[in-house]
C-alpha cells in the first residue's frame, strides 16, 4: 500500500469511527478575531476557539472554529459565515480539512455548525459537508460530529446537523466560545 493510499484508508477509517481531528496550525487569518474586534459587530450567534481532542494513543487531533451569524440574519442560520478546520495526525499519516460554514445554530453554550470542505489534502473529501457540535463548558469543553463516510460524495450530511458532543477535549486546550442564539418568535 503506497503512502497516499494508506493516508486515504486511514483517514476514511478514522472518520468512519468518529476518531477524526489533528494538529491545527491555524494561520493568523484563520485565528478567531480578538474579543474587542468581535464586540463591534452585532451577531446573533458565534462559535470560536480551538481545542485538541483527548487521545491516549497519541493522535494529534485539533479543531478550530471561526463561525458567525450576523444579527440581520438572525432568522436564517443558513446565512452563517466563517470557516472551521480540523486535522488528525499520528506518526507519518493524517490529513486536514478547511470547511466553509453554511449553517450555525446555538442554544445556551452548545453550538452546531456545518459546512462544505473547501480545502483538504485528502482529495476524496473535497466538497463533502460535515457537521460539528461544541459544548462550551467551564468544566471541560466537549465536541461531537456527524462525519464524512466511506463515500462522502454519496452519503450527504444535511446543513446544521451533527452528533452529540461525546468527545472530551484535552485538558488545558479548550477555549471554545459560544454566543447563544435567541430565536425571535413572529408575532401576529
Amino acid at each position: 500500500m503506497n503512502r497516499r493510499t494508506k493516508i486515504v484508508a486511514v483517514a476514511a477509517a478514522v472518520l468512519l469511527t468518529l476518531g477524526a481531528g489533528g494538529i491545527a496550525a491555524a494561520t493568523v487569518d484563520e485565528a478567531p478575531a480578538p474579543a474587542a474586534a468581535r464586540a463591534t459587530v452585532s451577531e446573533a450567534a458565534t462559535l470560536t476557539g480551538t481545542a485538541k481532542l483527548y487521545r491516549p494513543a497519541g493522535d494529534d487531533i485539533t479543531f478550530t472554529f471561526d463561525a458567525h451569524l450576523a444579527e440581520k440574519d438572525r432568522m436564517d442560520p443558513m446565512k452563517a459565515t466563517g470557516t472551521f478546520r480540523f486535522s488528525h495526525y499520528k506518526g507519518d499519516w493524517g490529513g486536514y480539512a478547511k470547511v466553509k460554514v453554511d449553517c450555525l445554530t446555538t442554544g445556551g453554550k452548545v453550538a452546531v455548525v456545518s459546512g462544505v470542505v473547501v480545502e483538504t489534502d485528502v482529495k476524496e473529501f473535497k466538497k463533502a459537508r460535515v457537521g460539528v457540535t461544541v459544548h462550551d463548558d467551564v468544566h471541560g469543553d466537549r465536541l461531537g460530529y456527524t462525519w464524512m463516510t466511506a463515500d462522502p460524495q454519496k452519503d450527504k450530511v444535511q446543513p446544521c446537523l451533527s452528533g452529540a458532543p461525546f468527545e472530551k477535549v484535552k485538558e488545558g486546550t479548550g477555549d471554545f466560545e459560544v454566543t447563544p442564539w435567541e430565536f425571535v418568535y413572529p408575532t401576529e
